[in-house]
């Protein structure tokens, strides 16, 4: 493990799950719930003949940025491509439960405290959804995350951040969907149903999962920014990752719901005619979005520099 200094100027789509929780919060500051020590692991995937991890490819804590305490939940990719299961979904749980639990005790006992000294809620996400091997307690804890997800409203801001190898893909699609903020860098990718899964339901005429072009213009993080889906796009550092976090933690926690995308009947409008949007103009290609929202040269945005994408692109609007 790298010391924290190290970490801030580390590839956030290179890091493992452990790194990105340390990274984000102040240094020193990070201490693990239910860690590798504590051998929580899977009681399914012995039966199955399946190896597993000391913590269950999810890691759990809590930090401080600043005078804010950060509860962290950080999927790790490289066990199981992230997929969640019985154990991984608890602590993701339990730690949204135990943030908001926090925000109310605090609230009676400060009523005076500040913005700053509120808590928050990160995720890191990098996972293609519910694991197979499990996957009734799989989709049951999905569930059961966005319930608390919806909880935590109004108490503790939900900031995504999505910049992994496997990105947020299937339920943690939508459970990233449900954050409150998204932050993405233009290597992360997200969405329902992953490009393999396309590929093999509907064959290659329909979406060629090997072309990584065309899977990153559909998924990745212009896109995704241009498109609306997240908020905030940044360059691959953990470090800039985190001080787009640390600018969240001093805004007003009621601003937070206005860049929500789902939750009031206004944002179901908004979804509705993102679909119209889609029947009217009949997209071949991301590019064809691209063009739609104003961008002259819509292809020349896949090739530019990721400073100009961010100083000439421009947003849709619906």
């Amino acid at each position: 493990m790298s010391n924290w200094s190290d970490l801030q100027n580390r590839s956030f789509l290179e890091a493992g799950a452990r790194n990105r929780a340390i990274g984000i919060v102040d240094e020193g500051t990070f201490t693990e719930l239910v860690g590798p020590f504590d051998r929580m692991t899977s009681p399914h995937l012995p039966v199955l003949g399946q190896a597993v991890a000391f913590d269950d490819g999810m890691v759990t804590g809590i930090g401080k940025i600043g005078k804010t305490p950060v509860f962290v939940i950080s999927e790790e990719g490289r066990f199981n491509g992230g997929a969640v299961g019985e154990v991984g979904g608890a602590k993701m749980v339990a730690t949204v439960k135990a943030a908001i639990s926090f925000a109310d005790e605090l609230a009676e006992k400060f009523p005076d405290a500040t913005e700053e000294e509120k808590p928050i809620l990160v995720i890191s996400f990098e996972s293609g959804g519910v694991r197979l091997h499990e996957a009734n307690a799989g989709l049951l804890y999905h569930a059961e995350v966005m319930q608390q997800l919806q909880m935590a409203r109004g108490k503790v801001p939900v900031i995504g951040l999505i910049g992994s190898r496997v990105g947020a893909f299937g339920g943690m699609g939508f459970v990233s969907a449900s954050s409150d903020v998204i932050v993405m860098s233009e290597l992360g990718r997200m969405g329902l149903t992953g490009p393999e899964v396309i590929e093999q339901e509907m064959g290659k005429d329909e979406f060629d999962a090997s072309d990584r072009a065309l899977v990153f213009r559909t998924t990745g993080g212009r896109h995704k920014y241009i498109l609306g889906d997240c908020n905030f796009l940044v360059d691959d550092e953990i470090g800039l990752f985190r001080g787009q976090v640390i600018e969240l933690c001093k805004m007003p926690r009621d601003q937070f719901a206005s860049f929500r995308r789902i939750g009031t009947p206004e944002l179901v409008e908004k979804q509705i005619r993102c679909i119209g949007l889609a029947q009217e103009i009949h997209p071949k290609d991301a590019s064809d979005v691209w063009a739609y929202a104003g961008n002259e040269d819509a292809r020349g945005l896949i090739r530019i520099s990721f400073e100009d994408f961010m100083k000439t692109a421009k947003r849709l609007e619906i």
